[in-house]
């Protein structure tokens, strides 16, 4: 790179700052409508579960109860600032909400709460809305690219990734020019946090990755906004986030295809409600099942082959004690597969301890497979061998897991789910659900965002 080269850093910071909705292919955009339905139903899920419900608790306390934002999960207005930060803690904990297979970041919990909460007291159009949105995919999702394997083995990249995402997308909406841009994303950069650690012991902090990520992206953009300078290189400077949280850092990510390749639209929605590191197995295992005619009592042993990242992340849960703990084990998640053709909400909170599925859980093992490891992020390929009562050795295999881009879910599936995530959290009426979902499928054609949730 010339010194009179832009910066990975300032060319991203350019692209965020000065994206119009009519650079974005119209395929693009109907992407990030897809992922906005979708977002919205994990967000409604939040409603009644304890983290959830704890943070907002936090964020109402702490601010106005009148604002122009709103708490999707029980409807009360707030400053953009704590309607971001209780709305991403909202969208996260049902394990339902996206990600980007490459980057392994879950984008839409960081980007579209402080993106939705900013155009509500802003008074922006549904354009400009998406606009934003599709900014914070991009660079969220190319900062969660750069910063790598070794990233991920230690950190959230939800949560350290996110804030920049949430931070681009916030500063989109206020209009911050390309300088402005690159300090709130050094100021972003320097508050991104989120550690793997919670896992052990079945601690809430996921929640509060997300809720802190979309809260200090979004003060990071309203502080450049006001003039406040953050670190030029926070990204690839020698004490920048690269130096600090990666040993495999590639810069050339941050810029790959900036403009012409659209990260949006690789993202991939999440069919079962547990960790995606289980999903490629899992799928592998019903096509086994369903291929050879097993029931449960046929399976003596199931080995899942997969990626490093799996057994680092799913490795620590060995006997879940919580709901949600229980989505980042692979025996539980394939236990209630094998049960019920799929690991919803419902099979989950009924049956995760249930002592059918603990005896299956314990039958799963996890092995590390060089193909599917090198494969890995771009690909997750799920492949698993199977030990019958009988003797036999079955194999499957799946190269697209459900929901992945190639093999994604319809409007129709998408609208379906959001309804099932309503219904069970009873955080919107079956009416007021679809009569918002059918609304937010129009989004394109708001002049004004309002509020989502029909009440």
């Amino acid at each position: 790179m010339t010194p009179h080269t832009p910066s990975h850093t300032a060319q991203l910071a350019a692209f965020a700052a000065g994206l119009r909705f009519e650079d974005i292919p119209a395929p693009v955009v109907r992407k990030a409508e897809d992922l906005l339905v979708d977002w919205f139903g994990s967000a409604v899920a939040g409603h009644g579960t304890r983290p959830v419900e704890s943070i907002t608790r936090f964020a109402q306390a702490m601010g106005s109860a009148q604002g122009p934002s709103e708490v999707i999960i029980n409807g009360a207005r707030t400053t953009p600032y704590l309607a971001a930060m209780a709305n991403a803690a909202a969208s996260h904990v049902a394990e339902q909400d996206d990600v980007h297979n490459g980057s392994v970041f879950h984008p839409a919990t960081v980007v579209f709460p402080p993106a939705v909460a900013v155009a509500q007291a802003l008074g922006a159009s549904g354009q400009q809305l998406l606009t934003a949105s599709v900014v914070g995919y991009e660079v969220g999702i190319r900062v969660g690219e750069f910063l790598g394997r070794s990233h991920y083995r230690v950190f959230h990249t939800t949560g350290t990734a996110g804030t920049l995402a949430a931070a681009a997308a916030v500063g989109h909406l206020l209009g911050l020019n390309a300088q402005q841009m690159q300090h709130a994303l050094g100021s972003a950069g320097t508050q991104s946090a989120g550690l793997w650690e919670f896992l052990r012991t079945a601690a809430d902090s996921k929640q509060l990755h997300t809720a802190h990520a979309a809260a200090a992206g979004l003060m990071s953009a309203y502080l450049a906004q006001d003039g406040f300078t953050g670190a030029a290189d926070i990204l690839e400077g020698p004490q920048g986030m690269a130096a600090g949280m990666s040993s495999d850092a590639d810069p050339s990510r941050l810029v790959d295809g900036l403009g012409t390749r659209w990260a949006t639209a690789e993202t991939s929605f999440k069919y079962h409600a547990s960790c995606r590191h289980t999903h490629p197995a899992a799928d592998a295992l019903l096509h086994v099942m369903r291929t050879n005619g097993l029931q449960l009592n046929d399976l003596a042993q199931v080995v899942t082959h997969v990626h490093q990242g799996a057994i680092d992340v799913l490795g620590p849960v060995v006997q879940p004690t919580t709901v949600h703990q229980s989505k980042f084990s692979m025996g539980t998640v394939l236990a209630l597969v094998a049960q019920h053709g799929h690991a919803g909400l419902t099979e989950f909170d009924r049956d995760f301890l249930s002592p059918t599925t603990q005896t299956l859980r314990d039958k799963v093992t996890m092995a590390l497979d060089a193909e599917v490891d090198g494969a890995y992020p771009q690909r997750w390929i799920g492949k698993v061998t199977v030990t019958t009562t009988d003797g036999r050795e079955l194999h499957g295999r799946v190269d697209e897991p459900k929901g992945d881009p190639g093999n994604t879910l319809s409007r129709q599936e998408i609208t379906d789910k959001a309804l099932r995530l309503a219904a069970f959290s009873g955080g919107a009426t079956p009416e007021a659900m679809r009569q918002s979902v059918d609304a937010l499928w129009q989004v394109a054609t708001w002049p004004l965002v309002g509020h989502l949730l029909v009440r």
